[in-house]
Order: structure tokens, then C-alpha cells, then sequence
């Protein structure tokens, strides 16, 4: 093999490898996003979004973690009775808004596969919530309706309503 054919092989087969890596880092470059940037890219979590602004919970999930989020889509937030989520924003309610958030939250990374395994988890706020996984996920009173969403400092599991702790 002369000197330019052996150059354009070489050539060939790092456009190959280069190609091949960049194919298989396409299904992960949603788990390059920490946990807020993923849940405020997908469009369905404005008011989870603001929430977590207004109870100053930002920087929090956008730390290391891991954390798992049960996180209540748009949907979910409106279920509530007219004028909770307006109150909640309030700074007065700060408090309240911060234990509701953190109770949407467990320490550690845990997947779909290892919820089936717990009858319950215990959550930053304190208190644990009850998971059942009979038919579906459900976490409390809660649906899960998508599991496994992977972030670079956790998991999403999105749930269709938010999770009350008790008072």
C-alpha cells in the first residue's frame, strides 16, 4: 500500500470512530443536564419552575446530588384548589413552599427498577411517601406517567399531582 492510501484508510477509519462516538453520545445527551435545566428544557414545568425560584431551591437541585424528583407537571400544579399556587409563591409562605418542594425529593438516584423494590422513601423534607407499585408507580396518591428521565445529577419521574406532606 503506497503512503496515500495507507493516509486516506487512517483518515476513513477515524471518521468512522468519530461518528460511531458521536452516535452512541446522542442518547445521553439528555443526562448532560443537571435536573432543573432538564425539567425547564421539556416545557410541562413552568410552575415547578417558579416554584422552585420563589423557595430559592435553584441552586439546590442544580448541585451535585444525586437527587430523585417526583416533579408535578403544569397539569398536576392546576389540579390544586383556585388560588393555592399564587399563595404559595407568596414570600410569606416561603416556609410552606419549600417543605411541599422538598417532599418531591429523595436523596440518592433511584430508577424505576429499584422504586418496585421499596414500599416506601424517605424525602429531603423529612417525611417518606408511600410507593406502590401494584399497578403502575404511584407515589402517594400520585401517578408516576414518565419514570427514568436521567440528569447529570439525578433522575426524573414525572408525576400527575403534587405531593402533599402532612401538616
Amino acid at each position: 500500500m503506497h503512503r496515500t492510501g495507507m493516509f486516506a484508510g487512517l483518515f476513513s477509519l477515524a471518521l468512522l470512530a468519530t461518528a460511531t462516538l458521536a452516535t452512541a453520545a446522542e442518547p445521553t445527551a439528555a443526562a448532560q443536564k443537571d435536573i432543573v435545566d432538564t425539567a425547564v428544557a421539556a416545557g410541562s414545568f413552568k410552575t415547578l419552575a417558579a416554584a422552585l425560584k420563589a423557595g430559592g431551591l435553584i441552586d439546590t437541585l442544580k448541585g451535585s446530588g444525586p437527587f430523585t424528583v417526583f416533579a408535578p407537571t403544569d397539569e398536576a400544579f392546576a389540579k390544586l384548589p383556585k388560588g393555592t399556587v399564587e399563595s404559595l409563591l407568596k414570600p410569606e409562605n416561603k416556609d410552606k413552599l419549600v417543605a411541599i418542594l422538598t417532599y418531591h425529593v429523595v436523596p440518592g438516584k433511584v430508577m424505576a427498577a429499584d422504586v418496585v423494590k421499596v414500599k416506601e422513601a424517605k424525602t429531603v423534607q423529612g417525611q417518606a411517601v408511600m410507593v406502590n407499585a401494584a399497578n403502575g408507580v404511584k407515589i402517594n396518591d400520585a401517578t408516576v406517567v414518565k419514570a427514568d428521565i436521567a440528569c447529570s445529577n439525578g433522575v426524573i419521574h414525572v408525576v400527575d399531582t403534587v405531593l402533599m406532606p402532612k401538616q
